[in-house]
Order: C-alpha cells, then structure tokens, then sequence
C-alpha cells in the first residue's frame, strides 16, 4: 500500500446506495459493493489507496441491530492503525441511531468515520449516491494544516452538509438534505468547495488509544408522551420485564401531566431503579426541566435531563453506559455529561 496516499477503508453495511431493482417484483433489494463501485468509476481519479469490507449479506437498514453496530465497531478497531479514515454506507432510515451508538463505542476516536448513504440508487441516471460517496471519502482523507485529520468524530455526510453524528436526526423521507443537526451547526458545508467549520469540530482531550466498547445492553425503551396516555398503559410500559432505561420523550420544554397518577408512576419506577431521562418530542430546543410545573415535578421525581439530545443518542448512550456494567446511580450521572459532543453542557 502506497504510504503517500490516504489510505481509507470503506465499510459497506447496505442501504439504498447499493440495492438494483428486482426484475420480478419491482422492489429494491441490496446488493454487492462491486455493483456500486462499478457504477462510480470517479473514484479511481481520488488517487486514494482504498480498500473495503462488505457484510456478507448486505442489509435495509430497518434490520440494522445491535449485533451490526458491533460489527462496524470491530472492523473499525480492528483495522484503526492501517487507515487514515472510514467511510461506512448505510441505509438512511437508522443512520442517525447507528452515527449515535458508534460514536460511544469508538471511545478516545481520533480518526473521522464518515457515515454517508443516499435516497436513490447508485445505478439511477439520476442519483444522489455518488456524490455522496466521493465527498465522504474526500472528508475522510482531509487533513489540517499540521497533517492531523480534520474530522475525529462519527459523522453524517449528506448532500451538502457534514452534521456530527450523535446530534443528527433524520428529517426527509424524499429529499437529498435527509438529515439534521437541529441543535448544533454543521461541521462543514459542501458547495463548490469543502468548507469546515473548526470551531464546531470535535477534538478529545486526551490522545489514549482508540477503545472499542462491544457491550451495549438492550434492555431499554422509549414512552412516547400523547393525550389521551392512560395509568394502564403507562404503568403496564413500566413494568416491562428487565427493563433498565426508559427514554422519556415529553412535550415542549420538557413538560408532561401534572396529574398524581403520572407523577407517582414515574417516581415508583425510579425507585425501583430505573432511570428515566428526559428528551422533546420537539424538532429543535430541547428540555428546561425547572422552567414549568410539570418539568419541575419530573426532575423532583429524578428524572434527569436530557437538555438539547436527540432521541437517538439518549437511547444509545444508555445502551452503551448500562453495557458497560454500571450501576443505575452512575447511569445517571454520566446521562448528564457530555462524552463526545452528544449534549450541550
């Protein structure tokens, strides 16, 4: 492998980027990484040494699971000193959960890993995949002035934005713009050149070797917050069996009933030790637990706030935290920090 090119590795998980139709039933099914890089022959002129792995069965990203996420983890660790950067190919339906969760999992990660996708086929006469694919490996093999890699984070590159992964959401079902950082501005913006913004890029305070974390605990859940919710089904969700965490999305700022049989219902399941946090169900803002009566009660109760993160990465952050075998207590206490730009502190 010739040393003076970037050297990029790219991990090609399914998606529609990859999928051709099926002859018999019209529908789009994934297919083989050779299918797409034939369809992109603007690659070669990168003069980039790039290699990459394919599942072995390439997957909708509606079937991604935690078992595909350590998969990803464990050929980025596993191959983390041979490449210079990362570009993994994803679906877009759980993109922003999968940016979320390795984000955690590649602990003290100084090298970017670029997620990127498109909403049309590669093989389409018109498409948004191979722009897409070409600007991810660029930002992958972008170094700053002293040579370091400009992007040492997860990532989300997407039409003409590169967003930080654990603070993207998805927010289109048909446009190329699919994604969103609504709390936290784009780490570059793609138009006729690369432009990043330095200031919002993350950079680790430590330079430990890279920490690949495996363990993620699925035994968590979102309750969706809606009028017309009742004391059943709320303490019915509560109960669920081996349940530790419970992603709470609420209204506005926050808020959820002020009625006793609400309140009280989160605080037994609280002392029964799960944790709770708190996330809006809004687009952009995020929660103010002590500014009305009602968010006033739930951080009483001990639920913590979620503040500006998405439901996304609460519900990975606490697969990835109870994963690492703490105890409930420290659950809380690190739902509060910020542990790779997730939340603004």
């Amino acid at each position: 492998m010739n040393e003076t090119k970037p050297r990029i590795l790219i991990i090609y998980t399914g998606g529609t980027i990859g999928m051709i139709e099926d002859s018999e039933s019209g529908t789009l099914r994934p297919f083989n990484f050779d299918h797409l890089i034939d369809n992109v022959p603007k690659i070669r002129k990168l003069d980039y040494s790039i290699n990459n792995i394919q599942f072995d069965e390439p997957i909708d990203s509606s079937d991604m699971s935690i078992g595909d996420w350590q998969k990803i983890a464990r050929y980025i660790g596993d191959n983390y000193d041979r490449y210079d950067g990362f570009v993994v190919l994803h679906g877009t339906d759980t993109m922003a959960y999968t940016a979320s969760a390795l984000s955690f999992m590649l602990e003290n990660l100084h090298k970017p890993v670029i997620i990127t996708g498109s909403q049309l086929p590669i093989g389409e006469v018109r498409t948004d995949g191979e722009e897409n694919l070409i600007t991810a490996l660029q930002i992958a093999a972008a170094t700053d002035a002293s040579g370091n890699p400009m992007v040492q984070e997860v990532a989300i590159l997407f039409e003409n934005y590169l967003w930080r992964g654990n603070r993207s959401t998805k927010k289109s079902a048909d446009n190329f713009n699919a994604f969103k950082s609504n709390n936290y501005p784009p780490l570059a913006k793609i138009g006729l050149g690369i432009h990043f913004d330095t200031d919002a890029l993350w950079r680790s305070p430590s330079r430990r070797p890279l920490d690949v974390r495996l363990n993620l605990d699925p035994s968590v859940m979102f309750i969706d917050l809606f009028p017309g919710l009742s004391s059943e089904v709320l303490n019915h969700m509560l109960h669920t069996p081996g349940i530790k965490g419970i992603v709470l999305r609420t209204y506005g700022a926050g808020n959820a009933p002020s009625q006793s049989w609400f309140t009280d219902s989160i605080a037994d399941a609280i002392e029964r030790g799960i944790v709770i946090i708190n996330v809006t169900q809004c687009a952009t803002g995020g929660v103010h637990d002590r500014r009305y009566y009602t968010g006033d009660r739930l951080a009483r109760a001990g639920v913590i706030s979620g503040r500006d993160m998405t439901s996304e990465a609460a519900v990975t952050k606490m697969m990835y935290l109870f994963g690492l075998g703490l105890a409930p207590a420290e659950v809380r206490r690190y739902l509060g920090c910020s542990l790779c730009g997730e939340v603004s502190v």
